[in-house]
């Protein structure tokens, strides 16, 4: 099967990863924005239509406005996600996966003309098709893609062991990686979970190495205390 997830590393030595969208997910949060625009521009109309024509006309102004920034309104405020996206489960970021900037989304939603050429986003479409991240001419442009949401983190159960602080202060990388090891500690076996403690040698001891995290780890968690 094709592959087309991102794999990233950041500048603090992190990998992270996002699987781009595809046409089928995209058309159909298209399809909902489209469908809140419409209904806005009649909402617009019917409201300022007893102002005659001064009321169409500034209906007409508005509704112009609305079609070049609404999907860049909510992109720059709503970290790259417009109501259609976010049923849909999709974000837009840019090319290396950190939050998109505003001249970004200017961009891309600018570039739709051309992905509208010759008819009916034909050029946009093709562009989706050919490109391993999915993205048209307006993300290539911009340096951006569109991915699907990860899903949030799961919650972080609060550790039995009793707290104890580190022997040493950690480094805020440090302090994340050791809650991720207590997140992810009780779907591990005990020999596991001793065996990856180890690696944090002298940070933890050598009879009990994981609950020496899970300690240190429930100090993080309760702010030190």
């Amino acid at each position: 099967m094709f592959d087309n997830r991102i794999d990233i590393e950041i500048p603090e030595g992190l990998r992270v990863g996002a699987a781009p969208a595809g046409p089928i997910p995209r058309f159909y949060a298209w399809l909902i924005d489209q469908a809140i625009r419409i209904a806005l521009y009649i909402a617009l109309f019917m409201a300022l239509s007893f102002l005659g024509k001064m009321g169409i006309g500034l209906a007409m102004i508005l509704v112009f406005l609305l079609e070049w920034f609404y999907p860049v309104l909510f992109e720059t405020l709503n970290h790259g996600v417009t109501p259609g996206k976010g049923l849909l489960g999709l974000q837009v970021v840019q090319d290396d996966l950190t939050p998109m900037n505003w001249q970004a989304s200017v961009i891309r939603n600018l570039l739709r003309t051309a992905d509208f050429l010759p008819l009916l986003y034909l050029f946009g479409l093709l562009s989706i098709l050919i490109d391993r991240r999915f993205r048209r001419l307006g993300d290539l442009a911009a340096g951006t893609l569109v991915i699907h949401r990860p899903p949030p983190p799961a919650a972080l159960e609060t550790p039995r062991q009793a707290p104890r602080p580190p022997r040493w202060p950690l480094l805020p990388e440090e302090q994340q990686a050791l809650l991720e090891f207590a997140r992810r500690a009780d779907h591990l076996t005990r020999e596991r979970r001793d065996e990856l403690a180890r690696l944090a040698s002298p940070l933890s001891g050598e009879q009990h190495p994981a609950d020496d995290l899970l300690a240190i780890a429930r100090w993080t968690l309760e702010g030190g205390r």
